[in-house]
C-alpha cells in the first residue's frame, strides 16, 4: 500500500527543529526561513504521536495575524482527518489532540491560560513583543499530566521592540546558535533553551518556487534592514533610535572614579518591570589613570560607571520591596560622596498610602524629582553620544550590561517618531535620561566674527545718524 506524504521537514535547520527535544526553542533569524511551516509541521507530528495528551496553542499578537498560519494548517491537517472548528479557531485531531489559534498581546491574555495543561505553546513573531512578560507567563501553564515532553516554540527575526531581550536570552550566549543554554534555579532544577537560526537559503522549496524572493529582501529598505532580514544579523538594527551609538567609542573599561568628580545617582522604579539605578560621573577634564593608560575625558563629559538592574531577590525569584531596593542602593554606594540623586517623579504618587519615594527615603535613600521630559531628554542622550568634533561626551563602563544591551536596540515610535517605542525594554534608557537631564549638556556655538566692509565709510555713517536726528526734530 502506497503511503501519501503530506509534509516532511526540509533537510537542515527545519529538520533540526523537528528533532530538537529542548524545552524552549527560538527558531528564526531571517525572513523566509520556513519558520511557520516548520512549527506547524512539528505540531502535527506531535498530535499524531501523543494523541489526546497533545494540547497545543499557536499565538500571535492579534488574531488576524494568524490568517496565513491557519490557511497553511488547513493544507497540512485536513488530509490527516483533523476537524477544523471555525468559531473556536481550533483543530481537533482524530486521536483526541487539539491545537488552538489565539491572540496574545498583554499579560491579561496570558492570565487566561493559567491553570490549564498546555503541552505545547508556539508564539510567532516574538520580535514584536517589547515586553516579554506575556510570553514568560505562559511557562506557568505548560505542563502535562500524561507525562509527555512539553515545549515552547518561539519564532521571529531581528529588529522590532523585542530585539533587546531576545538577543540577550538566545543570541548573545551563542551567536551561531545550535548550542543548548542551561538555566539553573534556586531549587536545583534546570531548564534548557536553544537558538536554531534559519535563513531564507535554508528554505529550498521557497528558493525553487520563488527564486526572486531574495531580490525582494534587498529592496526592503536600508542596508541595516537588509542585513537583518536577509542574513539574520542581530547587530544590524533598522531604525535605531540612538543611531549615534558606537561601541568602539562609547564603551570603556572600568577605572576608579576620582572622588572629587561630580556624581549623580539616577533611579527608575519597577515592580513587575525591572527597576534600574545608574551612577554617573562628570569628568573635570584632567588626565586620570585607567587600564589603558592616562586618559583625559572631555571636561563635562558623562561617564556611567555603575549599574544595578533587577526586580527580584537573589536566588529566590521573589520581588524586592521598596525598602530592600533602598538598602541595596546605599550598600553599593558605601562611603561614596554623591552630589545629586534623581528619580522618576512617579515614585512620589501617593495612591492611598505612603509613596514609594517616602518609603525609600525612610531608609536613608534620598532623591529629588527628575526632569522627565522625554523629547528633550532623548536629545540630551543624542547630543552627548555625538559630542563635538567627533569626541563623545557620554561613556559607559563595560560592566553596565543592561544599558549596553538595550540602548542600541531602541526603536522609533511609529506614531511619534521623535519619541522611542515605549513597548520596548526601556528602563535603563529612562534612567539614563533622568541622570543626563540633571547635568544638561549645552553645545556652545560661536558666531562668526563680523567682517569690516571696506565699502562703508565713517562719513556715510555720520550722515545717516544726522538724517535720523533731523527726522526726530533734533539738529
Amino acid at each position: 500500500m502506497k503511503t501519501e506524504v503530506i509534509w516532511r521537514p526540509q533537510a537542515g535547520r527545519q529538520k533540526a527543529l523537528i528533532d530538537c527535544p529542548v524545552y524552549e526553542i527560538f527558531y528564526g533569524g531571517a525572513r523566509g526561513g520556513g519558520k511557520t511551516d516548520g512549527v506547524l509541521g512539528k505540531m502535527g507530528l506531535k498530535a499524531e504521536k501523543y494523541g489526546a495528551a497533545f494540547n497545543g496553542i499557536f499565538f500571535r499578537k492579534e488574531l488576524p495575524m494568524l490568517d496565513d498560519a491557519i490557511t497553511r494548517s488547513q493544507q497540512l491537517y485536513s488530509p490527516l482527518g483533523a476537524q477544523w472548528v471555525g468559531y473556536k479557531k481550533t483543530w481537533q485531531f482524530p486521536n483526541g489532540g487539539s491545537l488552538r489559534f489565539r491572540p496574545l498581546e498583554r499579560d491579561q491574555d496570558a492570565d487566561k491560560y493559567q491553570g490549564q495543561n498546555l503541552s505545547d505553546v508556539c508564539v510567532e513573531e516574538v520580535g514584536g513583543y517589547g515586553d516579554r512578560s506575556p510570553i514568560m507567563k505562559l511557562h506557568g501553564a505548560i505542563r502535562s499530566a500524561a507525562g509527555i515532553p512539553t515545549q515552547m516554540h518561539l519564532t521571529g527575526n531581528p529588529g522590532g521592540a523585542g530585539q533587546g531581550w531576545l538577543k540577550d536570552r538566545f543570541i548573545d550566549p551563542h551567536p551561531e546558535g545550535m548550542k543548548v543554554i542551561t538555566e539553573k534555579f534556586p531549587n536545583g532544577l534546570e531548564r534548557s533553551r536553544v537558538f536554531i537560526p534559519a535563513k531564507v537559503t535554508d528554505n529550498k522549496i521557497l528558493m525553487l518556487n520563488d527564486p526572486n524572493y531574495v531580490g525582494n529582501l534587498y529592496m526592503t529598505g536600508s542596508a541595516a534592514l537588509v542585513q537583518a532580514w536577509l542574513n539574520g544579523d542581530w547587530n544590524a538594527v533598522e531604525g535605531a533610535f540612538f543611531d549615534g551609538f558606537d561601541a568602539g567609542k562609547h564603551i570603556i573599561k572600568p577605572f576608579k572614579i576620582p572622588h572629587d568628580w561630580h556624581k549623580i545617582r539616577a533611579f527608575d522604579w519597577g515592580y513587575s518591570a525591572p527597576f534600574c539605578v545608574l551612577w554617573i560621573a562628570i569628568s573635570d577634564g584632567q588626565p586620570i589613570d585607567t587600564p589603558e593608560g592616562f586618559i583625559a575625558y572631555p571636561k563635562g563629559s558623562a561617564i556611567v560607571y555603575r549599574e544595578w538592574y533587577g526586580a527580584s531577590k537573589p536566588n529566590t525569584g521573589l520581588r524586592m520591596e521598596n525598602s530592600e531596593i533602598a538598602k541595596g542602593i546605599i550598600e553599593r554606594e558605601k562611603d561614596e560622596r554623591l552630589d545629586d540623586m534623581v528619580a522618576d517623579p512617579a515614585i512620589w504618587a501617593a495612591l492611598g498610602g505612603v509613596s514609594i519615594g517616602e518609603q525609600m527615603m525612610s531608609e536613608g535613600c534620598f532623591f529629588r524629582r527628575a526632569d522627565n521630559k522625554r523629547i528633550s531628554g532623548w536629545q540630551q542622550v543624542r547630543q552627548r553620544l555625538k559630542g563635538g568634533d567627533g569626541i563623545p561626551m557620554l561613556y559607559m563602563f563595560s560592566t553596565c550590561t543592561a544599558l549596553l544591551r538595550t540602548l542600541p536596540a531602541m526603536q522609533h515610535d511609529k506614531k511619534k517618531p521623535e519619541d522611542l517605542d515605549t513597548t520596548s525594554e526601556d528602563h535603563a534608557i529612562d534612567t539614563l535620561r533622568y541622570g543626563l537631564m540633571a547635568r544638561a549638556y549645552v553645545i556652545e556655538r560661536k558666531l562668526p566674527e563680523a567682517e569690516w566692509d571696506s565699502k562703508i565709510y565713517i562719513q556715510d555713517v555720520i550722515k545717516q545718524m544726522i538724517a535720523k536726528d533731523k527726522k526726530k526734530g533734533f539738529e
